[in-house]
């Protein structure tokens, strides 16, 4: 297991220095502001700066880039997602077969990215590749990865974990919901079926 403690989402240095931490809370604050107003769309480190009433160069400065915001944003609920699977009770936590874990982590990674659509549509956007390397999707793909190694030791873990991570896309479901009208429980529904193949295929390989 990746270990029992909660890993990080930005991997952002602390502690903070006091009117650091306050110009990072009103960022925060502001640029969700902006998103429950007006949608992800819109989205704007400039005019986030601007409205918060600090500088642009103290916005790229702390995250980087838009998808720092992005990250940010989202931490809070990633943190507490990463303590359910890394030592929550089964079958989401530790306890369970690998199998379990494994259909119970995608489950709830749906359930997770349908809580925050906005948020993650627009990170999968703008993230580019390097958003699979940094951030939840390394933390996620790490956890998927050694739980198939645990059910087929004699799996390529690390490509099977990117496989069954493909499909849990913010895009991909938002499509699934709004052009083929399927509901989380259909899309949850796939991935079991899926899930089961690739572990029965391998476990009799």
């Amino acid at each position: 297991m990746c270990g029992r403690r909660l890993l990080p989402v930005v991997g952002q240095p602390q502690p903070e220095r006091a009117d650091a931490a306050r110009n990072r809370q009103k960022i925060i604050e502001v640029a969700s502001r902006m998103i429950a107003e007006r949608g992800t769309d819109e989205l704007s480190l400039d005019e986030v700066a601007r409205v918060a009433g600090v500088g642009v160069g103290t916005v790229y400065r702390r995250f980087g880039d838009q998808a720092g915001l992005l990250y940010a944003l989202i931490d809070e609920r990633e943190r507490l997602f990463q303590a359910a699977f890394l030592s929550g009770p089964p079958p989401l936590g530790p306890g369970a077969p690998a199998a379990d874990r494994i259909e119970a982590f995608l489950y709830a990674l749906v359930d997770r990215i349908v809580a925050q659509p906005g948020l993650y549509m627009l990170l999968e956007k703008g993230g580019g590749m390097k958003r699979f390397a940094a951030g939840p999707y390394r933390v996620h793909h790490i956890h998927l990865a050694t739980l198939i190694a645990q059910a087929c030791p004699r799996a390529a873990a690390p490509y099977l974990a990117d496989a069954l991570l493909a499909p849990v896309s913010a895009c991909l479901i938002a499509f699934q919901q709004e052009e083929r009208g399927m509901t989380v429980d259909d899309i949850k529904s796939g991935l079991a079926s899926l899930t089961t193949a690739v572990i029965r295929g391998h476990a009799q390989g």
